[in-house]
């Protein structure tokens, strides 16, 4: 396969989105029809920050039409330290990610980002960040403990330590969907494993292996979640119970990724009862506290 053509355009803006077409350099299955990708795209990879997603679309491909979300795993660099792409990681299950798997090394897909707004900083007086992942949630959380613990910086700065201890909570239907636990454990976080059949880690939901954790002091603790809506919604319900600051990531299913078609709005709450946010340019990381979940009634 020959080498992309297309140039890289988009916005003049330091942060802003970028269209191009990216090279796969390694595209390999993680776990249980789960996939890591990595894409050779330099000005991608040195806005991006975690927390924030690309649109992903196949190439030359009408069916479907349009590009997926993908958020951020990680980014890489070459040979000679010079920062090269970032990687995705996805799951088969719909019409476009069960295509996806049948490309190749040194084919190309459409890419166009970063979009969204990454996650924010903790707050001075955290000690200990936890991220909370169920299903295939997992995939925003690398390079944020890389970037909290201060191994790697992203979005063009430099790294620089949070001064937090990470826990990474990962829950999943059995230990075959466990995928990238080797990566997470080079971050320096600390891991802990759920598992709805008890195969791997706890035995159970992961906000109740969550529950073991969670100290007596929430002035010193923080959650980042991501995964299954019910999930994030016991997530949201466990934080507001003990007092935690959190923030989620939703796994909304988008279809421009710019907020022209609002076909990803989000229920939040306001003064006066609730208004809708797109996810994809208001999101996709939102307090918790500050969304309307399918079993309350604002």
């Amino acid at each position: 396969m020959g080498a992309c053509t297309q140039p890289a355009t988009g916005s003049s803006l330091a942060n802003g989105p970028i269209q191009t077409q990216a090279r796969i350099v390694d595209h390999r299955q993680i776990a249980t029809r789960i996939w890591l990708m990595r894409v050779e795209c330099p000005e991608i990879a040195g806005r991006i920050q975690p927390g924030q997603f690309v649109m992903v679309r196949m190439p030359r491909a009408t069916d479907p039409l349009l590009g997926r979300p993908f958020a951020l795993y990680d980014t890489w660099s070459d040979a000679a330290g010079q920062l090269a792409g970032i990687e995705v990681v996805y799951m088969e299950m719909g019409r476009a990610t069960r295509q996806l798997p049948s490309l190749q090394v040194g084919e190309c897909v459409g890419l166009w980002g970063p979009l969204g707004h990454p996650f924010p900083e903790p707050r001075p007086s955290t000690k200990r960040v936890f991220l909370v992942a169920g299903g295939i949630g997992q995939t925003p959380f690398l390079a944020h403990a890389r970037e909290l613990l201060g191994q790697k910086g992203y979005g063009g700065e430099s790294a620089q330590n949070r001064g937090v201890e990470v826990h990474f909570v990962y829950g999943a239907r059995n230990h075959s969907f466990h995928a990238g636990v080797e990566h997470f454990s080079t971050t320096g976080a600390k891991i802990d494993l759920a598992t709805d059949d008890g195969s791997a880690g706890f035995h159970g939901r992961v906000t109740d292996c969550l529950a073991k954790l969670i100290g007596p002091d929430p002035e010193m603790e923080e959650l980042f979640g991501c995964g299954p809506e019910p999930m994030l919604e016991a997530l949201a319900k466990f934080a507001q119970t003990h007092g935690l600051t959190c923030h989620v990531s939703l796994e909304t299913p988008m279809a421009c990724g710019l907020g022209i078609c609002f076909s990803c709005v989000t229920k939040v709450k306001t003064s006066d009862g609730w208004d809708y946010k797109r996810v994809c340019v208001e999101g996709p990381v939102f307090d918790a506290s500050q969304l309307v979940w399918p079993h309350e009634h604002p």
